[in-house]
């Protein structure tokens, strides 16, 4: 578990939890709107098809390369596989063809439900405790979170069929996020994410190849930056950021960063794709934030 250790290590003293939670958030985030960015050069399904092979090629070549030890059963292999149809073939594989149709900000904006379906769910199968201040930070974020959804869709012509895909989407996320937290193994998470990612890719190919065609992708500088940063910096180093918030905090507050995902889903479509944000868009941001707080300390998570 070297290359693991050296991304996300055990004494948090060296990397402070915000940290990695800041950088998460960041990396998740500017993936909607780089997304985008190689979706107007490549169908989506052959998009992510690119973005799960390459990132699972690289983090179990590298495993390889630097002798990663192997700690994973064969339930491993098969729990991680699950988690790569669930967890990403799905998820994004329903949220990019939802997203071809809506902006990325929108998507965004309903992918970060995501705490409050976590919470309840997570209240029922993983008995974790459903607190007056958790509660009341829960409502926070989902008021911050609608403020800024309505002011977004306020202008109207948003397709309903992308906004359906995008909420199957979320429901997918919500169950990998449980079938983690109950059945993942504590180590091994950086080959376990390689296995997820080429399970991802070889379940996604099937359906890029009978959906889409091959010839609709143009080769360009664009499209090549944005499966390299898909790949390497959201799904190799944000969902090992990911895995590690599962282990080390509670499903609920782990999904409750995902608050913050709207106005940074907005920034980012803003500024790399022209989105239209309104200002007062931006009042959602004091809720979500005081949400986040309350549901993070209501069980004395990392800090």
């Amino acid at each position: 578990m070297r290359t693991a250790q050296i991304v996300l290590p055990r004494d948090r003293a060296a990397v402070p939890f915000p940290v990695l939670v800041g950088t998460f958030c960041f990396l998740w985030a500017s993936a909607f709107a780089a997304a985008k960015i190689g979706m107007a050069d490549s169908p989506p399904l052959l998009l992510l098809t690119m973005r799960f092979l390459l990132a699972g090629i690289v983090i179990l070549g590298a495993a390889v390369v630097t002798r990663t030890a192997w700690t994973l059963s064969w339930r491993d292999v098969l729990l991680f596989s699950v988690l790569g149809v669930v967890n990403q073939a799905i998820f994004l594989g329903l949220g990019y063809v939802g997203m071809y149709s809506i902006p990325s900000g929108l998507a965004a904006l309903v992918v970060s439900a995501n705490p409050v379906l976590t919470a309840v769910a997570a209240a029922w199968l993983l008995n974790e405790a459903m607190t007056w201040r958790k509660a009341a930070g829960l409502l926070l974020g989902v008021f911050g979170v609608a403020w800024v959804v309505e002011s977004h869709l306020a202008g109207g012509g948003v397709p309903l069929v992308g906004i359906a895909f995008i909420i199957a989407a979320l429901i997918s996320l919500v169950a990998g996020t449980l079938i983690f937290k109950m059945f993942a193994p504590a180590k091994g998470h950086w080959i376990g994410n390689g296995i997820q990612s080429v399970a991802a890719g070889v379940a996604t190919l099937p359906f890029a190849l009978g959906f889409e065609n091959i010839g609709d992708i143009v080769p360009t500088w664009r499209l090549l930056m944005a499966v390299l940063y898909l790949a390497l910096f959201v799904s190799v180093l944000a969902y090992l950021l990911w895995f590690h918030m599962l282990t080390v905090s509670g499903a609920t507050a782990a999904s409750s960063y995902h608050f913050i995902m709207p106005p940074l889903g907005l920034l980012f479509g803003w500024l790399l794709l022209g989105e239209h944000v309104a200002a007062i868009d931006l009042v959602g941001i004091l809720p979500v934030a005081v949400g986040i707080y309350l549901v993070t300390r209501a069980q004395g998570d990392p800090k």
